[in-house]
């Protein structure tokens, strides 16, 4: 049997625009000789010498043509967000600069004293909740202005310098969250999972929600959760915990630490993520078809199963603190 090949030219459209994934398929449908067709042109073809006949003439006398096993292509055009950042940089600036990242601690000073409208605005002018949120972080983005430009030493500077700016801003939560909790009488374990926690996960939340709006998939907003949760317990109780270890293991005496009911606590944590990685996986399937978003019935339903497995979690560790009720 003859396999015959051929080449498809696609032609993309150019929109001057930016896009994200595109994914698109290529079906081949059935060959449009008929069966007359095909008995003419073999016909004819058998008069001619072999030099003389033509491509479908070929084709006609071997039988006629059908498709292979193959008759669907899956073609996909991916975004780079390397060349989008450079671009943009190259725009907003209007430089040569080919960095992705600040340059100078000049930028990063004037990025955190500007004024600029949110990711989701239609308009490019600042509103006026941008002015009040802009006011209401200032000495966060000077503070964070002073982490060094993304160029010195490839980077690996802003790396380190990033995380212990993390940690101080997760160390002044947890001390404003306790002064909190004391000042209101909480004891220290509500105060932890209430504020702290509250606290750390905020900033966590809005990361999720910017990646889930320039992302098309759901992998970099659900993944951002876990991977700033660890990090968070890394510098908030890792690194705190390790220290005093050593401190107390040079001075010749053991650190130790009471658990409270922290065994209770991570039982109904890990019951409910169970039921979260659950909830996920469904919501994958062909009925709903993603993590995220969704059908509006679907979308507000998946978010008040959330939040009331955020409430019970807080009841029930709240009251086993206060002995209501007895745990393990």
């Amino acid at each position: 049997m003859k396999t015959v090949r051929k080449v498809i030219t696609l032609t993309i459209v150019e929109e001057d625009s930016y896009e994200k994934d595109v994914l698109f398929y290529v079906q081949l449908g059935e060959p449009q000789m008929s069966g007359d067709e095909v008995a003419s042109l073999a016909a004819d073809a058998e008069k001619k010498a072999p030099e003389e006949r033509t491509e479908r003439e070929n084709i006609a006398i071997l039988g006629k043509p059908r498709l292979g096993d193959v008759t669907r292509a899956q073609i996909r055009i991916k975004e780079s967000k390397e060349f989008k950042n450079t671009v943009d940089k190259l725009v907003q600036r209007a430089n040569a600069s080919l960095l992705i990242g600040t340059s100078s601690w000049k930028e990063q000073f004037i990025e955190a004293m500007t004024v600029s409208a949110s990711d989701d605005a239609d308009e490019k002018e600042p509103s006026g909740l941008d002015y009040v949120m802009h006011f209401v972080t200032l000495f966060w983005k000077l503070l964070f202005a002073f982490v060094p430009p993304t160029d010195m030493l490839k980077g690996y500077l802003c790396f380190v310098v990033s995380i212990f700016c993390i940690g101080v801003v997760t160390a002044v939560i947890g001390d404003i969250a306790s002064h909190f909790g004391a000042t209101l009488g909480i004891k220290d374990a509500v105060t932890a999972i209430v504020f702290v926690a509250l606290g750390t996960s905020i900033p966590d939340t809005f990361a999720s929600k910017v990646a889930a709006i320039q992302d098309k998939h759901a992998d970099a907003s659900i993944g951002n959760v876990t991977g700033s949760n660890a990090v968070n317990v890394f510098l908030g109780i890792g690194v705190a915990w390790s220290i005093a270890a050593i401190y107390h293991y040079f001075k010749g005496n053991v650190f130790q630490v009471d658990p409270g009911n922290l065994a209770f606590s991570v039982t109904i944590f890990c019951t409910e993520a169970a039921l979260v990685i659950i909830i996920l996986v469904v919501r994958r399937s062909k009925y709903i078809g993603g993590e995220l978003g969704g059908p509006t019935c679907i979308k507000y339903l998946t978010s008040a199963l959330l939040f009331s497995l955020w409430l019970v979690y807080l009841i029930m560790s709240s009251l086993e603190v206060y002995d209501v009720i007895h745990g393990f």
